[in-house]
């Protein structure tokens, strides 16, 4: 099923005044070293401007509201989905732009690239993913990356060690880069929770190497 999204003008500053595009990475990302060999990578406002990337988002991306199962009922997916392959071309030329300059970063420590992208829309504060690592494929046995660009209204993106510990939280506003690496996704789990607060739609964008959801 593919629902036609409305553009939403929340406030993401002047697009006219400020061009899209992409700030470095070298000597600008902040590592966190979680423990048992995970971590993730802090970059606030890599992207800048990008109300033109979000409005063309919304509108062009053929989102898919989705059904799953869950235990013994199915249940519709809170929040709406698109994935882009290894030889499906992106929506947008700043995703590619993004993707390449991620490559150039991290591919000597990945030891690979990261190929395809996944895009979520996040509608409002009643959208959410539970916890939950990527482990579907490569990831459930290999160390990987997985780097998120946050678009849009800010969420929190929690984080917590597999069988208990302190769970960390961390705000991804507009423009913002976070890159779990390492065991990551084997050791932590993640999740976007649900929010009675009044906030606009949100775009993760998570681009992954070849074999990792």
């Amino acid at each position: 099923m593919t629902t036609v999204v409305q553009t939403s003008l929340f406030d993401l500053g002047s697009s006219e005044d400020v061009p899209d595009g992409l700030g470095p990475l070298a000597g600008m990302v902040t590592r966190q070293q979680l423990g048992r060999g995970a971590w993730v990578d802090l970059l606030p406002g890599w992207l800048s401007g990008a109300g033109t990337l979000v409005d063309a988002l919304l509108e062009q991306v053929p989102w898919q509201a989705e059904r799953r199962q869950m235990y013994e009922r199915v249940v519709d997916v809170p929040r709406l989905l698109c994935f882009y392959g290894e030889q499906d071309a992106l929506p947008h030329p700043l995703l590619l732009q993004a993707r390449n300059a991620l490559n150039a970063h991290y591919a000597p420590e990945l030891g690979e690239h990261l190929a395809t992208a996944g895009l979520c829309l996040y509608r409002d504060g009643r959208d959410s993913v539970a916890w939950h690592g990527d482990t579907i494929g490569r990831g459930r046995l290999e160390d990987t990356m997985v780097a998120i660009v946050s678009l849009g209204s800010p969420r929190h993106l929690m984080l917590r060690p597999r069988g208990g510990g302190a769970t960390l939280k961390h705000q991804l506003g507009h423009g913002d880069l976070l890159v779990m690496g390492g065991s990551c996704q084997r050791t932590w789990e993640h999740a976007i929770p649900k929010t009675s607060r009044a906030v606009g739609p949100r775009i993760s964008i998570q681009f992954r190497p070849r074999g990792v959801r």
